[in-house]
């Protein structure tokens, strides 16, 4: 079998081991490219539209690196609760603080990502609802302190420990709480 978009040369745009784990795992040859890219977004926007920016805005910037044959991977992950926004956390109070206002509530995923060549771009997004047990506060303190979730979009990854400990249930994909609706970036790379 012929993987998608097998014509042109993959680049993902990401430094997130589980992005790059779950694009092997769909059989795709890719190169990681990296690039430090401003990462603030107005305001105004919710939900999905924050992710869609960010990923869209990654996208652009590799534009001027691009050859003719390259199509560049971009994605963006938020946490979203209580009409807030959650990113990653910039210290261990920050990630406490995040934990204890996911503990024992039901919020929801959002990932965009943005497949760009020079000639065509498609952005497509997924939503997971997340069901999180109520944990003990020792509990919080023991993952901040050995599993560092500095990287992680609302301070916790899903396949980590206080995944196997506090997630009790998922609506949609468990895969686009990772960093990468797989599904669905198969599907747009096959058109491609």
């Amino acid at each position: 079998m012929k993987a998608p978009a097998s014509n042109y040369n993959i680049k993902l745009a990401s430094k997130s081991p589980r992005r790059q784990q779950l694009l092997q795992s769909l059989e795709i040859d890719f190169e990681i490219w990296s690039l430090e890219v401003d990462e603030t977004f107005p305001s105004d926007l919710l939900r999905e539209e924050i992710p869609l920016h960010l990923a869209k805005i990654k996208a652009d910037a590799f534009l001027p690196r691009m050859q003719n044959n390259d199509l560049v991977i971009t994605a963006d992950t938020i946490v979203w609760i209580d009409d807030r926004v959650l990113n990653k956390p910039a210290d261990a109070e920050e990630a406490l603080a995040m934990l204890r206002l996911l503990n024992g509530k039901t919020h929801e995923v959002y990932t965009a990502v943005c497949l760009r060549t020079i000639h065509r771009e498609e952005i497509l997004w997924d939503c997971t609802r997340v069901h999180f047990a109520q944990l003990e506060e020792e509990e919080l303190l023991h993952y901040i302190a050995h599993y560092k979730p500095f990287d992680k979009a609302g301070s916790y990854g899903a396949q980590d420990w206080i995944g196997l400990v506090g997630i009790d249930k998922l609506e949609g994909s468990y895969f686009n709480v990772m960093g990468l609706p797989v599904h669905k970036l198969y599907s747009a790379l096959k058109t491609f």
